[in-house]
């Protein structure tokens, strides 16, 4: 079984699926690293506009498999495990294009570090989102501590993962985790449908939108702004401006225009 499964649509939409339904695909050595270099592909993909990530069979991803990996105690095995998909989960977040996580079922320690990684999440009615990484006297190691902190502050962060803390659907969308909660089963329709949204716009606009918005959390709020600033020359003088420039101007111009009967003035029939 192939354990990671990618496929793109014709309107740019990729889309990554964890495909270990017999463990609620958990993710062992094989499947870290299919994980891994399937990110490394994505980013290689110029036509990509949006990735979606989702588990295979109602389920996102319980984390590691620990049935596999607690037969590798070491201090190595726990820097492998570290930098195998700390290393990716980094990779992900510097995709170019904006990325949905679309969760069904259980996201769990480093289930929710995946989903968190990703820049925009999309859950159904009955799904669930814990780093419950402390439950196994461990801490969360492929950068979900640090990506938690900065969607909800260091006490909530702190409360969470300190006590193994499992957020509902419901809660996930109240603390801003979430973008859209869906009907069980519809998760990865309702990613569909957003990065539908996302992708039918131009691709450079979105991702400068995406740089903008990252270096506003990697930079200070002075740097940020210069970075922002530097977006636009390029994109106002690109042929996808321009053209919808000229048709938005075209429009403008083709309303149907009437007389004002009493003051002589041209006005639009919808002012």
């Amino acid at each position: 079984m192939t354990p990671i499964h990618f496929g793109i649509q014709n309107n740019g939409i990729g889309t990554l699926t964890i495909n270990r339904p017999h463990v609620r695909n958990a993710l062992n050595w094989e499947a870290m690293q299919a994980f891994a270099e399937t990110i490394e592909t994505a980013h290689k993909l110029p036509d990509l506009r949006t990735l979606i990530i989702t588990g295979s069979e109602g389920a996102f991803c319980a984390g590691g498999d620990l049935v596999e990996l607690d037969e590798y105690p070491t201090h190595e095995d726990g820097v492998r495990l570290t930098t195998i998909m700390g290393d990716a989960l980094n990779r992900l977040e510097e995709l170019p294009f904006p990325t949905v996580a679309a969760i069904e079922g259980s996201a769990m320690g480093g289930g929710a570090e995946i989903a968190l990684a990703c820049d925009l999440r999309v859950m159904a009615e009955s799904a669930r989102l814990g780093l419950v990484h402390i439950r196994l006297a461990i801490s969360p190691a492929w950068g979900g501590g640090q990506r938690l902190l900065r969607l909800v502050g260091y006490a909530r962060a702190l409360a969470w993962l300190a006590a193994g803390r499992v957020l509902s659907a419901a809660e996930t969308l109240k603390y801003r985790l979430a973008n859209l909660i869906t009907p069980d089963g519809k998760a990865l329709e309702g990613a569909l449908e957003l990065a539908t949204s996302i992708s039918k716009h131009d691709p450079s606009a979105v991702r400068a939108v995406k740089r903008i918005l990252r270096a506003g959390l990697m930079l200070s709020p002075a740097e940020a702004a210069v970075a922002e600033r530097h977006e636009l020359p390029n994109l106002w003088t690109a042929i996808a401006h321009l053209e919808a420039s000229k048709r938005f101007v075209s429009s403008k111009n083709s309303r149907p225009r009437i007389a004002n009967q009493e003051s002589g003035s041209i006005k639009d029939k919808t002012g």
